[in-house]
């Protein structure tokens, strides 16, 4: 016996009439209507996303609080406030190289994730099955990750820099091998200017370690060598008195952050004793102070008549007559205590100077 056929409720579709305006409104609000929405959906997403982005790193650029209280907008809108957050042109440049890297970077993540998943999304709607595109999206990333791990280590470990602020435009820094200020921050390299002009190109995932001079603040030190039977008291009183008369000074003054300090006895030797001279100073302006302290310490050791220790110099002028090796053997012979008292005679008439480089007799040696 047959079995019955099984009953359909839904009712045929009608035929797609061109010339009809219902067929058209009905096939709109099918399947175009809902890729029109994901692609509107998505690029309003992706545009808002956009828009915080360019007010984060704006913030950043300018030095200001992305969120702003009621507490922190009446002083960054202030007068003073923005002098204040603007009176350092290094950390402005820095600033500004910092927020436009970090926000190539998360524009250009936004883009590809947001773009990938509307594109999957509308492929889907389409009929297409994206578990192929998945998994072979997936094999090529595992592909990238081991053939590019060198490429991929430099950006993870640039973007790691830039997002902990460990230097940036205008910062002095010490990567082992290359020393020198920084020109240029970007996810793969850091370009570097060293002393003699040259510029390097060093790959962020090759750098180890990071000396950064120009951060927070500096200190400028001295270190002063004097003779070793100078006054030491004396020295310190000098020193200080120099360090301070820096301070005086309109200009440099300002980059001193604590007062100067004088410490003791550093090295010692039979020659010379090392003090050293020290002041917390302002980022970046270590070796101005410490120029200017040397060139004030030089004219304040001279002015107390301390002498700077240096390389010493004996001169022996020996005028005594030389004695012959043969003797005759009818002449007479000189006894012992006559040679000795000839040899005091040849050695007080040698004239034995020790002098230093300041010009001064240290005595005459034994």
């Amino acid at each position: 016996m047959p079995l019955p056929a099984a009953s359909n409720d839904e009712p045929p579709l009608e035929p797609f009439d061109p010339s009809s305006t219902q067929s058209w409104l009905d096939w709109f609000v099918g399947l175009p209507l809902r890729i029109l929405l994901i692609v509107a959906i998505g690029s309003v997403v992706l545009a808002l996303v956009r828009r915080v982005i360019r007010k984060i790193t704006e913030h950043i650029a300018e030095g200001t609080p992305t969120l702003r209280g009621k507490r922190l907008k009446g002083i960054g809108e202030s007068a003073a406030g923005s002098v204040l957050l603007r009176a350092n042109p290094l950390a402005s440049a820095r600033r500004a190289q910092r927020a436009r890297t970090v926000g190539s970077v998360l524009r250009s993540t936004a883009n590809i994730v947001i773009g990938a998943t509307i594109v999957l999304m509308v492929l889907a709607e389409l009929g297409v099955n994206i578990a192929p595109f998945l998994a072979s999206a997936g094999i090529v990333g595992v592909a990238l990750g081991f053939g590019a791990q060198s490429l991929v280590k430099d950006f993870l470990s640039g973007t790691f820099m830039l997002l902990e602020d460990q230097y940036g435009v205008g910062d002095t820094v010490d990567f082992g091998e290359v020393t020198g200020t920084v020109e240029e921050v970007a996810l793969r390299v850091t370009k570097v200017r060293d002393g003699n002009g040259t510029l390097w190109y060093v790959r962020n995932g090759e750098i180890l370690r990071t000396g950064n001079k120009t951060q927070e603040w500096g200190r400028a030190v001295v270190d002063v060598r004097v003779a070793y039977w100078a006054d030491v008291e004396a020295v310190r009183a000098a020193l200080l008195a120099a360090a301070e008369d820096v301070g005086a000074d309109p200009v440099l003054g300002t980059y001193f952050l604590e007062p100067p300090e004088v410490t003791g006895i550093e090295a010692m030797t039979a020659e010379a004793l090392q003090l050293k001279v020290q002041v917390k100073t302002q980022a970046a302006m270590q070796w101005e102070v410490a120029r200017a302290l040397r060139a004030r310490v030089r004219q304040g050791l001279s002015d107390a008549r301390i002498p700077l220790a240096g390389a010493q110099q004996v001169v022996v002028l020996d005028h005594s007559p030389s004695v012959p090796d043969d003797r005759r053997d009818d002449g007479p012979v000189a006894s012992a205590p006559d040679e000795h008292a000839a040899r005091d005679r040849r050695g007080a008439a040698a004239a034995t100077v020790v002098q230093d480089r300041t010009g001064g007799t240290a005595g005459p040696a034994a």
